[in-house]
């Protein structure tokens, strides 16, 4: 507890210090302005992390001794048993663990979120430790059997992996669970910027006009139209009304807390029919209909509402109600950057109500500035909005968004690294001993450096792999189900992923393997206990 209290207390003390070092380099990265400072609540909920964490790994193996027979210890050196702790220290380890997640859950502010992501953390350690213990067995048997006879490198590397005190198991978790984090972020990043080339239109208007008065909307057109440098006008009569009834039901209680029912929605009328292709179900209704109202409802949000055809909608226009039938129902795109409207009513339900018009001008980008200065000094009334610059931001702001995560990934897969030298570095021992045992059997230097390769790749080419399973399942799960976008697996992060696992481990292999390699094995095998 010492120990781990110097290590809370150093950690706690760099978490508060790289930040404001890091701060210069992570703000042109970040979504949002920093504005980094130290954070005493924050640093405390570390400390009581740090804390709690030392206080499970120390508990446990203490509770194990307490039941373990010295003699037992002694007839076993080269694999300790492992005793089964009482209950009650049982008991205080089930009650720390649930002080580590209710202070999780407590401090996130989002518990659903904490407890999917501490359920999908153990999910994946116990992947990647029945990962290891298979990996241990299947290759026992391939060592044991006759196919690798003569082949000393590959033989004694996988006998190695598949040895009792093996390094495996913390390998495969400690590098594996990092993996599994930047395994998700990369497929989560990579649909993120499929999306954003996807969803963004790559041809999108240039400005979007709001507030044309009726008696503007002719000097509008004529000065948009006739230049050549615009391709093309949309206009739209727009009102704004409230939904309050749904089949002479309250809104609220028939459509809970959906954004249509949610505060009041524009709304246009129309006679003409759209394109056919946009008619999904049901007619449009004739030109110069006078009959009772109708209107067309966009499809998407009409079955999130659970409406139909022939199903009645009251909207509050100018403080009176019109109840329409659904006539038909439409395809709304919403992510070209046009005009659209969930609900268009037939004109004669709107007739002589005041309203204004919309409008989405595409033009060259070169003729932009002067369109606006025109109809500025024609019309100071009209709003305009550019969209390419509202676009610009969406990307900045998804872009930016990616790269925090690879980040908050980055720093979980760091500290999976410091816990993979850690176990390179407790193996170094057996490693030597190995050696020592090898060079008097006649191996080489250069076949034992192989072996030592080999095993460190094959375990990080593993992780890789499983950490691959975890982390795709992960990103799969936040974009169809967080995110609500479509998911498609992302082929060149997979690689990534298991090629940077196998390079990483066999780095870390590697830089504990020269003190090994250079032992005496005379000296070695004498102070062997």
């Amino acid at each position: 507890m010492i120990l781990g209290g110097l290590g809370v207390a150093l950690g706690v003390a760099l978490g508060a210090l790289l930040p404001l070092l890091a701060a210069p380099f992570l703000a042109p990265h970040m979504p949002v302005d920093l504005n980094i400072g130290i954070a005493p609540a924050a640093l405390i909920e570390a400390a009581s992390y740090g804390a709690l964490t030392a206080l499970i790994f120390t508990l446990l193996p203490l509770a194990q001794t307490e039941r373990l027979r010295a003699a037992a210890i002694f007839r076993d050196a080269a694999s300790p048993a492992i005793a089964m702790p009482r209950k009650r220290y049982l008991a205080a380890l089930l009650g720390l663990c649930a002080a580590l997640l209710g202070l999780s859950l407590w401090r996130s502010g989002a518990p659903i979120l904490t407890l999917g992501a501490a359920g999908g953390i153990a999910a994946a350690l116990v992947l990647l430790w029945l990962a290891a213990w298979a990996l241990r067995r299947a290759l026992r048997a391939i060592a044991r059997g006759r196919s690798l006879h003569g082949r000393v490198v590959l033989r004694t590397a996988l006998a190695a992996i598949a040895a009792p005190r093996s390094e495996a198991t913390a390998v495969m978790i400690s590098l594996g669970l990092g993996l599994s984090v930047l395994a998700a972020v990369g497929q989560i990043s990579s649909n993120l910027q499929n999306a954003i080339d996807r969803d963004l239109p790559e041809v999108a208007p240039s400005y979007f006009f709001v507030d044309i008065q009726p008696n503007q909307i002719d000097a509008f057109l004529t000065r948009t139209t006739t230049d050549p440098a615009v391709s093309r006008v949309e206009t739209a009569p727009m009102l704004r009304g409230i939904v309050t009834g749904i089949n002479g039901e309250d809104a609220r209680s028939v459509a809970g807390d959906h954004w249509v029912v949610r505060g009041d929605r524009g709304l246009t009328y129309l006679d003409e029919a759209p394109p056919a292709e946009q008619i999904v179900a049901g007619a449009w209704w004739p030109v110069g209909y006078d009959g009772p109202p109708l209107m067309a409802f966009a499809a998407e949000e009409a079955a999130e509402l659970g409406v139909g055809l022939g199903d009645q909608i009251t909207v509050n226009v100018l403080g009176r109600d019109i109840t329409a039938t659904i006539a038909a129902l439409r395809e709304v795109d919403f992510s070209n950057a046009g005009i659209g409207f969930v609900i268009t009513l037939s004109s004669n339900a709107l007739a002589g109500a005041p309203h204004t018009f919309i409008a989405t001008v595409y033009a060259e980008e070169e003729a932009e500035a002067q369109l606006l200065r025109d109809l500025a000094g024609n019309a100071p009334n009209i709003t305009a909005i550019r969209i390419r610059d509202a676009l610009d931001r969406v990307a900045e702001a998804l872009g930016a968004i990616a790269t925090a995560t690879a980040l908050g990934a980055g720093v979980t897969l760091i500290t999976g690294l410091v816990v993979l030298i850690g176990a390179a570095a407790s193996g170094e021992r057996a490693r030597s001993y190995e050696a020592a045992l090898l060079k008097t059997l006649g191996a080489s230097r250069a076949q034992i450096l192989a072996s030592f390769a080999l095993r460190s790749a094959l375990l990080g080419t593993m992780a890789g792999v499983v950490a691959l399973a975890a982390g795709t399942l992960g990103g799969f799960a936040v974009m169809e189900f967080v995110m609500q976008a479509p998911f498609r697996f992302d082929l060149i992060s997979a690689v990534s992923i298991i090629g940077g696992g196998a390079l990483v481990s066999l780095l870390a292999g590697l830089a504990y393997a020269w003190r090994p390699l250079a032992t005496r094995p005379a000296g070695r095998l004498r102070a062997k206990d």
